[in-house]
């Protein structure tokens, strides 16, 4: 019994060695900082310009053969957060998405990629739009490193569906968080 844990304890260790070497960054955003304006909905009573930033991933887990991105509320008033960003099916030699690429109809996402359901209804980026006078809401950005070239869901799943295909294909995941708030 001693040499199946030892064997299971020497994999996992191994596994993340290789998952710290797997770093998640954005050059537009300090991870720990406040967002700008940039990144805010434009709807909901919010005004900001719905831009997706730029994100650059280094040091994928060996045998990754896709990539997924997510940005996640957990500290909207919902009672399961809120779901900004999902996309997936990012092709394994893909280490970057460019300012904007969340745009609508997904022209602006790497050859088959694809974005995901969020929580505003529609598939693309969905701007940071906490409610006002709240303290600063954090927003989690992940790549997710997939073992599965292609993950295969309908074309309307959720971003909650879209998560439970990320995480079973998961080989490894680099994440930062950023903070946004808004004034009463």
């Amino acid at each position: 019994m001693q040499r199946p844990l030892l064997a299971a304890a020497l994999l996992g260790a191994a596994f993340f060695a290789q998952a710290a070497d797997f770093k998640l960054s954005s050059p537009e955003i300090k991870a720990g900082g406040m967002m700008p304006k940039s990144f805010e909905f434009n709807g909901f009573g919010c005004a900001g310009d719905n831009k997706s930033p730029a994100l650059k991933w280094r040091g994928a887990p060996k045998g990754t053969k896709s990539f997924a991105v997510t940005v996640y509320d957990p500290d909207a008033p919902t009672g399961s957060g809120w779901w900004h960003w999902s996309v997936i099916n990012i092709p394994a030699s893909v280490t970057e998405l460019a300012s904007d690429a969340g745009a609508a109809g997904g022209a602006k996402l790497p050859a088959g990629a694809a974005h995901v359901r969020i929580d505003y209804g529609m598939a693309g980026w969905g701007g940071v739009c906490p409610p006002q006078g709240d303290k600063p809401h954090r927003y989690i950005f992940t790549v997710h490193a997939l073992k599965v070239e292609k993950l295969e869901i309908p074309a309307d799943a959720t971003a909650a569906l879209a998560g439970f295909m990320i995480n079973g294909n998961a080989l490894g995941k680099a994440s930062f968080t950023a903070k946004y708030g808004r004034a009463k």
